[in-house]
């Protein structure tokens, strides 16, 4: 297989029609440039060009030949490597997010919108699931962004960066507003109607984790798979809301349809943090996505 560059050495000196112009054009020596065209010539059996006094003509039953080919070969890699700096150096294409239905809406909603008013030639495919079923996208390359629930404790992909912490905490409506005017001890929350994410939930395994670690056991009367429901739940007064206080804000603060009911030792804090698929290149769409999150 011949080699590339003495293809571009050829076509560059057709075009010049001169070794010193084509020398001056790839930024070598004449030298360097006459020996190519002599070695091109070597590989394929034929002379290529007619040395002539007025410079480097095209040889008939060479040079001629092949030039076209040539010409067009090198155009078409040159389009590849431009279409590659495209890639990297232009938001345009697909972004795969995954996601669950909370972090969509508590953590992500507002970037989606900053970002495809930024980009809005880059296609978004938003795709909402647990935590657990998000990283075996992530492994599987069926997602190239993930906003995961940590803790994880899996080294098959890459976490790159934290992007919210999450405390974990006890929310009532009115129901159960004396609760709230005091500190708990967490193993009282097993004497009152509790709810919870369900088992399959990252949220759910660090409490369970936490709580046996130090001798508490937390059986949720209703289980849901749904911390929206959950929520709603709560402010209808059918029990106690396990849920990250980032995410009722609004509901302990303003509306005061809920109070926090406080507990001694308090549930650890989490975090939602980014990741991508371990080992793949990162689109430069991705990394801007990334960046926005990166940035604050």
């Amino acid at each position: 297989m011949v080699n590339l560059e003495l293809y571009r050495v050829f076509y560059t000196v057709a075009k010049c029609g001169s070794l010193t112009r084509a020398a001056d054009e790839l930024f070598i020596s004449q030298p360097a440039v006459s020996q190519a065209i002599k070695q091109l010539e070597s590989q394929l059996g034929t002379p290529l060009f007619n040395r002539t006094h007025r410079g480097m003509e095209l040889s008939e039953q060479g040079g001629k030949q092949i030039f076209g080919i040539v010409e067009k070969a090198l155009a078409e890699l040159d389009m590849a490597e431009n279409k590659l700096k495209e890639i990297n150096s232009t938001a345009t294409g697909t972004i795969r997010i995954s996601a669950s239905d909370t972090i969509f809406s508590y953590v992500l909603i507002d970037k989606i919108a900053e970002y495809h008013e930024k980009y809005p030639d880059v296609k978004l495919n938003l795709i909402n699931c647990i935590t657990t079923e998000t990283i075996e996208l992530l492994k599987n390359n069926k997602c190239d962004i993930a906003f995961v629930n940590l803790p994880i404790d899996d080294k098959d992909f890459t976490l790159t960066s934290v992007v919210m912490p999450l405390h974990d905490t006890f929310v009532a409506n009115e129901r159960f507003k004396t609760l709230a005017e005091g500190v708990q001890p967490l193993k009282s929350m097993h004497d009152y109607p509790l709810l919870m994410l369900d088992t399959n939930t990252v949220t759910r395994k660090a409490i369970i984790q936490f709580s046996h670690s130090i001798g508490v056991h937390l059986h949720p009367e209703i289980e849901c798979g749904s911390l929206e429901l959950m929520i709603q739940l709560a402010k209808n007064g059918v029990g106690i809301a396990c849920v990250p206080k980032e995410y009722v804000r609004r509901e302990l603060g303003e509306d005061k349809t809920l109070f926090e009911i406080k507990t001694e030792p308090q549930l650890p804090a989490r975090s939602v943090g980014i990741a991508f698929p371990k080992g793949q290149p990162v689109s430069f769409a991705c990394k801007e996505f990334f960046k926005m999150f990166n940035d604050n």
